[in-house]
């Protein structure tokens, strides 16, 4: 009887200090963070170099009217090796459409993520061979994480609809035409109209099973758990980078992000499911290249403890959405 009694109390107490615990953290992360995020950024980021002009050129910004039809963010942490293949299939690529379909203009923006290899000095041969008209390198002077270089990226874009797509070249970048045609079926290729088309390997994700061990499978279930509990509900994928997005969703999305590591797309996706915008997910080629800079267990570990912060700093308030754009 009486260890009985010493359990239930030592369950109280242990219930009333883990709640006192979580008070008391939403009173610090309320108190110490700001509800819409201030993007700084270095006075070179502003700017990028045009081989055929003087000086260096500013940036547009995401609140100007568009000048073409699609922007490329492609964020890029020492890269070197990589990347090249990448750009040799996604410029092949434009620069075929480009010639069939005169309305069909684009452009490139590789965000070197404070690289500390040649990352940028490779990025700037295809400025120098295609022209800054259709290749530019913004150069972040310090490491953000890859969520601030995407959104960098998508801040200084000129295009009516924007892709972020991985330096590393795992999915295909001739997939972009099924992400298109998805699209085109919510918007009408209307650019002020909302809407998010993001790629998918759901469908592999029985023959990914079967080759990972049983501890990485363990994580990867255990990670997607805490996304359907803690986030976003109505998608498969989230991690997939290569996602499509027009300009008007755009500038509520990446104006109001405040994750710059790993678990930024869980982030993007919980701000547009709030905000209602349509998302749809498309299945596409993925092939896993070797080099990748996340580690199974610690990277999934980050992940998992950034999207329960998440939900507790918009439930508790400390990050708050734009009330204008809450349908």
């Amino acid at each position: 009887m009486l260890t009985t009694e010493f359990v239930q109390l030592a369950l109280l107490f242990g219930s009333g200090s883990i709640f006192f615990l979580f008070v008391l953290l939403g009173i610090v992360l309320k108190v110490t963070t700001t509800p819409f995020p201030t993007i700084v950024r270095h006075r070179k980021e502003e700017y990028y170099v045009d081989p055929n002009a003087i000086n260096n050129q500013p940036f547009p910004s995401l609140d100007d009217e568009p000048t073409v039809r699609l922007s490329v963010i492609v964020p890029a942490f020492d890269e070197e090796k990589r990347l090249p293949l990448m750009l040799d299939e996604c410029l092949d690529y434009l620069e075929k459409r480009a010639g069939k379909e005169k309305n069909f203009t684009y452009e490139v923006i590789i965000v070197s993520d404070g690289s500390r290899d040649r990352t940028p000095s490779v990025a700037f041969e295809y400025v120098k061979l295609y022209g800054a008209n259709k290749v530019r390198l913004l150069k972040l002077e310090e490491n953000r994480g890859k969520g601030g270089a995407v959104r960098l990226g998508m801040l200084s874009s000129r295009g009516q609809f924007l892709l972020f797509a991985d330096a590393d070249g795992a999915t295909k970048f001739a997939d972009y035409a099924k992400l298109e045609r998805s699209m085109e079926q919510m918007t009408g290729f209307e650019w002020k109209r909302d809407a998010l088309t993001i790629g998918s390997r759901a469908h592999l994700e029985q023959e990914a099973t079967a080759k990972r061990t049983i501890f990485r499978t363990i994580l990867m279930h255990g990670f997607h758990l805490l996304v359907w509990t803690f986030a976003v509900k109505k998608v498969r994928d989230t991690q997939c980078g290569f996602k499509l997005v027009s300009r008007s969703a755009a500038r509520k999305l990446f104006q109001v992000m405040h994750v710059e590591r790993w678990a930024f797309d869980v982030e993007l996706l919980f701000i547009a499911q709030s905000y209602n915008i349509p998302i749809e997910e498309v299945a596409v080629n993925w092939t896993e290249i070797e080099g990748s800079k996340l580690t199974p267990f610690w990277s999934w570990l980050e992940m998992g403890r950034d999207l329960m912060l998440i939900w507790f700093r918009y439930a508790i308030g400390a990050w708050q959405l734009r009330k204008e754009h809450v349908n």
